[in-house]
């Protein structure tokens, strides 16, 4: 093993939802066991299309339904994990807006509606914090 690899980062490669309400604000999810609020979404799963793996988990940790066609894909963006230090996650994320209530199901334990423009006073994954939503908020500021 030479240096380089030694330092650089293991990926997790994820497919999450920039979920919004009619009201415009957006969902966050926790998993049981941990204190930062983050997308939701999961692991790809080998030879899965990142829409499809984010299908697969809504449902599983939300029972939420969705059509992938809907799913619009806003990019794919990295940082540090937010659960597994040493760990990059590499999200494909996609924006939905949805007018259903949702519950925590699977692993996670506390879902809650944020409005996009404040950090909701919670702890965020780094993802969301630092990538995701300034994203959202500079797209806003460009309609605007």
């Amino acid at each position: 093993m030479t240096p380089t690899s030694a330092a650089s980062p293991r990926i997790i490669r994820i497919a999450a939802a920039l979920l919004l309400n009619d009201h415009g604000q957006t969902l966050l999810v926790r998993k049981r066991g941990t204190s930062a609020f983050m997308q939701p979404g999961g692991k790809i799963d080998a030879h899965e299309l990142p829409v499809h793996a984010l299908v697969r988990e809504l449902e599983e940790e939300l029972d939420l339904r969705i059509d992938p066609a809907q799913a619009i894909f806003l990019g794919q963006f990295s940082a540090p994990a937010a659960n597994e230090p040493g760990f990059v996650v590499q999200a494909d994320i996609y924006q939905l807006t949805i007018n259903t209530e949702v519950f925590p199901a699977a692993e996670i334990e506390e879902v809650i509606w944020i409005d996009p423009a404040t950090d909701g006073d919670v702890i965020l994954a780094p993802l969301t914090r630092d990538v995701i939503l300034p994203f959202y908020r500079a797209s806003l500021n460009a309609i605007a």
